[in-house]
């Protein structure tokens, strides 16, 4: 976790932007990008056993759009969190249970 200059809490792990009620959005350098449920692009993570930290994750993500244009696969530039809405990418969440275990050792 990092503070803006504003003194507010800024995200750097997928977790966090989760737990605060964040999306995760990956931009990539043609403009293109996505928003994605945080609780459960965590819990791919977590099951992959990937780190969640911003930095990277940048390596399990791609731009589908440059991937077609360029024949291969393109990496974001940046992961953000980004303002909840309705229409996000979801995957599988976590069962109740391991979500509040989860919370419960942020929260240590």
């Amino acid at each position: 976790m990092r503070y803006t200059a504003d003194g507010l809490r800024a995200a750097t792990r997928i977790f966090e932007a989760a737990v605060w009620h964040y999306a995760v959005r990956p931009v990539c350098q043609c403009g293109h990008s996505a928003k994605f449920d945080a609780a459960s692009l965590w819990w791919r993570f977590e099951r992959k056993g990937w780190n969640d930290d911003f930095r990277r994750a940048v390596d399990h993500f791609w731009c589908r759009q440059c991937a077609a244009r360029v024949g291969r696969r393109v990496r974001p530039l940046r992961i953000e969190a980004a303002q909840w809405e309705k229409g996000l990418i979801e995957l599988e969440m976590p069962d109740e249970r391991e979500w509040k275990r989860a919370i419960r050792r942020f929260r240590c």
